[in-house]
This record gives structure tokens, sequence and C-alpha cells, in this order.
């Protein structure tokens, strides 16, 4: 195919005339596209309010006119849940697409890369800023996760990659920098790596004050002075900053406006969200219960159990939120406690029973911390002790619907982390205090990404600097 002709096609799928930028970017990625090299890979990095969903949307709905094969993907069931949402198609977790569960007999599951029998395929991957290639004990392939993708999509004659993030958002946990990002060590592992970069916001329009500050956070990481970085919350009617005193009747307010759903508090801690969590409830909600239906909960740890008979789950991830329909049955065992409950995850539209653990909704540590594994792992143990064979021992554990209780917490308030990848119309940000010796392009990077999480409505709490 003609260059120009992809580029008109890409072009005529855009609901509006790119600026120089986009235009360029356009003709860029059609060379990529069009290119025959093997091995191919196009870093599309772009900041918030550049356009960049839009162009990548433009591609999707190109590729798919042509009747090209293509993959969409991202990290977490959220991300995949928003891209799927601006894209019009369904989208994947990077890890339901790309592993299968391989060991039985194992008490967690064991995941190989699966055999990719896709050809010609663009793979388009959202999110990348948070692909991690740090090892990991989760069970999945190599443990590295970005090093397995790229494996798995390579691995099909002619496919090709499209990573789109932001870098000026947070790296994984561990990492200085996003490395499915970083095009110098993509480089270096044989990669022939395209990459453009949009910096012009062209939907702030003079009146997003939630893309105004987020931009000026993003302008200030170049040589930041540690200093409190100002915040204009007084030219835009769509960025407040909100008092301790008036808190709760925001919040309620939003959730009116909003919906619980759609309303999210950013917090620097677990135990900071712990303590908006049980403030939402007991003052907003007026929940005296310690779990009740119409609560939101997010899984703080994978699950392979409960998603195993369902089409639309491989398994329950780290991240993914849910709503709990029904609580039944609360017993305590094994020095734990449990309740039988109805969830339904919105992000999969999946309705289904599980058991999930109660002690982890209240616990300061993001799920059940090492010594409280081994515990309950030696206590369950105990009750299959006749059973001498290991691989049988633990086969049979693996069956246990309390071995393999959800382990949740409230989903009213969560980490930046925790929130990466999703966005909320109205979203809460409470920095909290940071010592001095915090303050810098980290902070920054947690700022940028929790201001651009919101789609309409950006709270501060207790910002003492704003202007």
């Amino acid at each position: 195919m003609n260059k120009q002709v992809l580029v008109d096609k890409i072009l005529s799928h855009l609901a509006f005339r790119p600026t120089g930028q986009q235009a360029e970017l356009i003709d860029e990625i059609s060379s990529f596209m069009l290119d025959g090299k093997q091995n191919g890979i196009f870093l599309l990095k772009g900041c918030a309010g550049t356009g960049k969903t839009s162009v990548v949307s433009a591609l999707i709905d190109t590729v798919a006119e042509l009747n090209q094969p293509f993959v969409l993907l991202a990290p977490t069931g959220r991300a995949a849940h928003v891209l799927s949402s601006y894209s019009g198609r369904p989208a994947h977790t990077i890890h339901s697409f790309i592993y299968r569960e391989k060991v039985v007999g194992e008490l967690d599951g064991v995941f190989s890369l699966n055999f990719n029998r896709l050809r010609n395929a663009l793979f388009v991957v959202d999110e990348a800023s948070m692909i991690s290639d740090t090892m990991s004990d989760g069970g999945f392939g190599s443990g590295h996760l970005l090093s397995d993708l790229l494996s798995f999509v390579y691995n099909g004659e002619g496919n090709r990659i499209v990573f789109v993030g932001d870098v000026a958002q947070l790296p994984p946990v561990g990492d200085m920098l996003s490395p499915a990002l970083d095009a110098s060590a993509l480089e270096s592992a044989g990669l022939d790596v395209h990459q453009f970069f949009l910096t012009e916001v062209v939907r702030q329009g003079g009146e997003s004050g939630i893309l105004f500050n987020a931009t000026n956070l993003r302008l200030l990481m170049p040589g930041y002075d540690g200093t409190m970085p100002p915040v204009d919350v007084s030219s835009f009617p769509d960025v407040k900053n909100v008092t301790g005193e008036e808190l709760t009747d925001e919040i309620a307010s939003a959730y009116s406006r909003y919906g619980v759903e759609d309303t999210i508090i950013i917090s620097k801690s677990n135990k900071r969200a712990n303590a908006f969590n049980n403030g939402v409830r007991n003052m907003v909600l007026m929940r005296e219960e310690e779990l009740t239906a119409g609560d939101m909960i997010m899984v703080v740890k994978n699950n392979y159990y409960w998603a195993r008979n369902l089409e639309k789950l491989d398994f329950i991830a780290n991240g993914d939120v849910a709503e709990v329909r029904r609580v039944r049955h609360r017993q305590e065992l094994y020095g734990f406690r449990f309740a039988d409950v109805a969830l339904y995850f919105p992000d999969y539209d999946a309705e289904f029973e599980a058991k999930i653990m109660l002690d982890t909704l209240q616990s300061p540590s993001p799920s059940l911390t090492a010594e409280e594994n081994r515990r309950f792992f030696h206590e369950v143990e105990s009750d299959y002790a006749e059973i001498g064979n290991k691989r049988e021992r633990y086969k049979k554990m693996k069956e246990d619907p309390f071995f393999n209780a959800l382990q949740v917490k409230f989903a009213y308030a969560v980490t930046c982390h925790k929130a990466q990848g999703g966005q909320w119309s109205c979203v809460f940000v409470d920095k909290g205090f940071v010592p001095p010796e915090q303050m810098n392009i980290d902070f920054l990077r947690w700022l940028y990404t929790a201001f651009t999480r919101a789609t309409e409505k950006l709270y501060l709490v207790n910002w003492e600097n704003s202007q």
C-alpha cells in the first residue's frame, strides 16, 4: 500500500483536523506500518491532553478497515476497560492474553507463555509506562513481563507493536524509568525502535484546570528544585481545594453527581487509604457493618481459583474492583475470618460468588504479610497432613476455597499505583504531609499521575500552597 493512502485513511477516522505535530505522528506511524522490517516497535509517548488516544483510536479503526489482525492490550483490567471504551473494541490484559496455566498440583497458578498463532498482526499496548521487566513472583512465565510480551509478539512472523504511554507518569514500582518506553534499552535488545513524543496540549482549550495543572507539573520535572509546586485552583471550575471540614460534604456531593463507582480518593499510603475508606463508609455512606451489599472492594492479590469457570476472566488480578452484591455466611477458620459474597466486576461485566478474607480489609499492609501468609499456609496444610505425597497434598490445598479466598480492601480510596491506568470522572487527591527529603521528581510524577486520573473534576485535599 502507498504510504499516503494509509495516511489518508487514518486521517479520515479522526474527528478533528490534526495539529502539525499530530500530522507528523500519523506520517511517521504510517511509515512504520509499511516498512516491512522484523521486530519493529513504535513508542508513542504523549502527555495528558495531547490527543494520543484519538490518534491511536483512528489507527485502530484503520487497521480494522483494512482487515489486518490486531490485538489491544493493557497492563490491568481497568486500563483495558479504558482502552476498550475509547477504541470501541475489545481489549485484554497482557497477562490473560499471553499466558496459560501450565502446572497442576502446585499451590499457586504457574503460567507459561502461550503460543502466538497470529501473523502480520498489530499489537497496540496502552498504558505502557506501567509495564515492568523486574522479576516478579507471580508465577507468570519468566517473571519478566516486558520480556515475555516481546517474546510472545515476535514469535509470530511479521507482528509489530505500538506501545502507548506517558513518560511523566509513575514508572513501575522499584523502577527509575518505564522500561517499555525506554528506546535505548529496547534497541539494545535488538528491536527496530521508532518513537514519537506528543507534547502539544490540545485538549485544554483554556478551560481545563486539570490539564493546565498537570502540564505545569510535567514542565517542572526537568531541573525540579524541590519546592512545593503551585496549583491554580482559582482560574478553573474543574479544580477545587477542599479543607478537612468540607471533605465529607464534598465526597457526598460527588457521589450524588458522578456515582460512587466513578469517584475515587487517591492517597499516599495504604494506611491513609484505609482511614479514608473507613471515613467514607461511616460518615458518607452511613454503613456500620464490617461489609455490606453495595460496598466497593478491590482485589489485592492475584487469584486463579474463582474465575476458572468464567468465559470473560482467566484470573482475578491484583487491582480489580468489584461491587459487593450480597454478603452471606461469615466464619472464622485457621485464625482468619471469611465471608461468602456475590461480586460484580464492572470492568468485565461479570458476576459470581466467591469467598473473601475479611482480615485484609483493614490491614495496614497491601495484602497479607509474609508472616501471615506463612501462618495461613501451615494452618491449611495441617488439615491435609494425612496426604503424604507433597504434590498430591498441594493439589488438594489448591482446591480448598478457604486457601483460595480473595484478599480484598475497600476501593473508595486507593494508592496512586493502584489507581494508575484508570480514569474517574471525579478524583480527590490527598498528598498528606510531604517531608522535604521526599520533595523530588518522584513526588511530581505521583502528583501528575494522580491529577490525570480525573476527567471532569479534581479536588485537592488540604492543599496549603494553592494559587
